[in-house]
């Protein structure tokens, strides 16, 4: 048998996927939802590469920027008929706009360890108040756990005591903005558990090794 050459598709998979058959119950409505819903994550990527440059450059975003933004995804292979500029900008531009009025930098990794970093969307310390800022692109519920580690990283990492350097944490999400300000006691709790965890993750290494 001569196969025909789909050697570019390897590594990669469809929508409607054999190994993934659950489209064959589907109604149409179900299928584009489905369809639409796969750009999710994609869509998320780029909106916050296009949030992280405006707040690098300190440009803030107005209402009339919202087509341009639509235009970038689209110019980057998203289609027209996916993306709901209606409902994503408006919290978009304040997180980008707040972002910036606060002085917040973009994209700042986290570390403590190998086994325990991330990277926070936006951050920064001033007047004795560490921000964290988070964009949420999609339509499921966030959780402020999030934040609450990269807080207790931040701590770890720079030395510093959330009982000197109080925490402002922030969701936006969907149409509105969620705020969080951690007690102290908080915040150390998750610090122990982040070093806590580490170390038992350094033991079984250790025992393997």
């Amino acid at each position: 048998m001569r196969w025909n050459d789909h050697s570019k598709l390897i590594g990669t998979h469809a929508f409607l996927s054999p190994s993934q058959p659950t489209w064959l119950k589907k109604e149409p409505d179900e299928l584009i939802e489905g369809k639409k819903n796969s750009y999710s994550q994609q869509i998320g990527t780029l909106l916050h590469e296009y949030a992280a440059d405006c707040i690098k450059f300190r440009e803030k975003l107005k209402k009339t920027d919202m087509h341009g933004v639509k235009f970038d995804l689209m110019r980057k292979g998203i289609p027209e008929y996916v993306i709901d500029i209606n409902r994503i900008y408006p919290t978009f531009m304040n997180y980008v706009n707040d972002a910036i009025g606060y002085g917040l930098d973009p994209e700042v990794v986290l570390y403590y360890s190998d086994e325990c970093y991330g990277t926070a969307d936006a951050i920064n310390v001033d007047n004795k108040i560490l921000r964290i800022h988070d964009l949420k692109t999609g339509v499921k519920p966030a959780k402020m756990e999030q934040l609450m580690v990269y807080a207790g990283l931040f701590y770890l990492e720079y030395s510093m005591k959330p009982e000197k350097v109080r925490a402002e944490l922030r969701i936006y999400q969907m149409d509105e903005v969620l705020v969080f300000e951690p007690e102290a006691e908080e915040v150390r709790e998750v610090m122990d558990k982040i070093e806590e965890q580490d170390r038992v993750l350094k033991s079984i290494i250790q025992e393997v090794f």
